[in-house]
């Protein structure tokens, strides 16, 4: 898992360790520690498009289909803030690895998960 810079430069020794323990947990598919990762500060700026690239690898991981559904009991709120964080990550995070142009667009690269947010 890539953690970027401009996300941790950002965080005492403290929230580090929290933010690590949250990919984790997301990682082991724990719904409301995705909810809590797309909650916790990125600092602004950059820090949150870490953060954004930090949601897309967990979704890679985790795969489109699980994470639609994992996330599908959500409030329209939750998901609002989580589809913001994905268009982030996928923009600026180093997702493209095919090369082609047009994955940074959600639409694009997590159909399912877009129709889903789209509810």
């Amino acid at each position: 898992m890539v953690i970027g810079h401009t996300l941790f430069i950002h965080q005492t020794l403290k929230e580090y360790r929290e933010l690590k323990k949250l990919i984790i947990k997301s990682l082991n598919k724990d719904e409301n520690a995705i909810i809590d990762l797309k909650d916790f500060w990125c600092g602004g700026g950059a820090g949150c498009y870490d953060l954004g690239y930090i949601i897309t690898q967990i979704i890679y991981r985790l795969g489109e289909d699980y994470f639609v559904e994992l996330m599908s009991n959500q409030c329209e709120d939750e998901l609002k803030g989580l589809e913001v964080l994905i268009y982030a990550g996928l923009e600026y995070g180093d997702n493209n690895y095919d090369g082609k142009a047009d994955n940074n667009r959600l639409e694009n690269e997590f159909p399912k998960l877009f129709d889903s947010l789209k509810r």
